[in-house]
């Protein structure tokens, strides 16, 4: 079994599928086709502090067996599982915690398969291999840490054997229980609640908005432009320079098409908000959203209640909305914990860290539970 990772200008091409390794169909984002994309747009390499540094095992005939989607980075920008402060207090100690390893789907806090390991009796050795290689590969950059985050199992039962540390986080996630319709999911929730977002709805779109969802060769190249200025609006007011640019879109839209879910609103003979998802093999992702006009609700109504549409519609088991957002609670979404992995190669750092991350699952915890309380479903007699 031995293990290659070549680095920039040398890079490999994203790992594709084949000879039993195949990624987790129900996430689009560990896929050839969307890392692809991300190189071929320039959103990755080149200065942009995301290397890719892509790990693979092969057997000893040379067959592909295991792979991540590992990087190097040169900052923390675009990871979503914020690792600031332990830079900045590692940095202040005199320690040079960039670059670092990360294994991650770029700019995207979606759970899912990080080490891809093909089926088989030697898939445990395999994981192992991974592992091992991206500790060797951190060594070789000279890194601080190895950072896995949106981890599954049995990804995370290996890291944490190997000495990783865990790390929890909040997200909302629809739920699909079996519902034929919208009003068959509203009629879970408190009777309140359902009034208030049956208005919500009629509000959206009260203005004269229309609303059209788009897949396949509907994704035109003039649809992206109006897409991509959304994202750059909204974006640059958030955030800053937003990450994805305007080919990348072009890329994925080739590429994936038929995996992409994009809502669009229009008024006025114009498209002037749109919503991006993902669509898995039982989930829809949510991913970036962008308006040019402010409408009240329009945001909840394209990103949150158009996705539970169209989950039910085409049967689908989840609605995973993204990072963070306490407003998802009220739309019927529930919160989630969510989990990474940290393998931190100076031991004061990691000692430091280790003493830390208990108290921080603790909070994690405590606020899912608080939240769920706090959830819009009926209760009792609440009909």
């Amino acid at each position: 079994m031995s293990r290659r990772a070549a680095l920039p200008p040398t890079q490999p091409s994203p790992p594709q599928a084949g000879g039993g390794l195949e990624p987790d169909s129900d996430n689009p984002f560990i896929s050839y086709a969307f890392l692809r994309a991300l190189e071929e747009s320039g959103c990755v390499g080149g200065r942009t502090g995301w290397s890719p540094a892509y790990l693979l095992v092969e057997d000893a005939d040379d067959r592909l067996i295991a792979a991540a989607p590992s990087f190097v980075k040169g900052h923390s920008q675009g990871e979503y599982v914020f690792d600031h402060s332990w830079a900045e207090a590692y940095m202040r100690a005199g320690g040079r915690y960039y670059p670092k390893i990360q294994v991650a789907a770029p700019f995207t806090p979606a759970t899912g398969p990080r080490l891809l390991v093909a089926e088989g009796p030697h898939a445990n050795d395999a994981r192992e291999a991974l592992i091992a290689g991206l500790e060797a590969l951190r060594e070789q950059v000279r890194g601080s840490s190895v950072h896995v985050t949106f981890a599954q199992e049995p990804d995370m039962a290996a890291l944490l054997e190997a000495g990783f540390l865990e790390r929890h986080d909040i997200q909302f996630h629809w739920q699909n229980e079996g519902f034929a319709s919208y009003d068959d999911f509203l009629a879970t929730l408190a009777s309140r609640k359902r009034k208030a977002l049956k208005r919500e709805r009629r509000e959206a779109l009260s203005a004269g908005i229309e609303v059209a969802v788009l897949s396949g060769s509907d994704l035109t190249e003039s649809v992206w432009d109006d897409f991509h200025s959304f994202y750059e609006d909204t974006g640059s007011r958030k955030w800053g320079r937003p990450y994805l640019n305007r080919r990348f879109f072009s890329e994925i839209g080739q590429r994936m098409g038929e995996r992409i879910v994009l809502v669009l609103a229009r008024r006025a003979g114009r498209n002037i908000a749109g919503a991006i998802n993902f669509r898995g093999g039982n989930t829809l992702y949510g991913r970036n959203w962008g308006c040019i006009e402010d409408h009240p609700f329009l945001h909840f109504e394209l990103c949150y209640h158009q996705a539970i549409d169209y989950a039910i519609a085409h049967k689908l088991v989840r609605v995973e909305a993204g990072a963070q957002g306490e407003h998802k609670l009220a739309r019927g979404y529930r919160p989630v914990i969510t989990r990474s992995a940290h393998l931190l190669a100076d031991p004061g750092l990691a000692r430091a860290v280790a003493a830390y991350l208990p108290g921080e699952r603790r909070e994690i915890g405590s606020a899912v539970a608080a939240l769920a309380q706090d959830s819009p479903f009926r209760k009792g007699d609440d009909h």
